[in-house]
């Protein structure tokens, strides 16, 4: 018998704190980490969420339900 844990359903991510952490932190790529978009949020870091553009856009696409996590679960409201 294989006795390694299987792995369960990923956490599912939630829309308000998301859309918190993009308007208090957009330009620091919180929300993307949260999120796990680790890749994406390193590049938000360093062009700052593209002078406030990207976290802006990022911001109406958590707000709208548009934005998914690194799984492409949608954010539970």
């Amino acid at each position: 018998m294989d006795n390694a844990a299987a792995p369960g359903p990923a956490p599912v991510k939630k829309m308000v704190p998301a859309a918190l952490l993009c308007f208090f932190l957009g330009t620091f790529g919180a929300h993307r980490f949260y999120l796990n978009k680790y890749g994406t949020a390193i590049l938000m870091i360093l062009t700052l969420g593209g002078l406030g553009i990207w976290a802006l856009i990022d911001l109406v696409r958590i707000i709208v339900g548009s934005m998914k996590d690194s799984n492409g679960n949608d954010l539970e409201r």
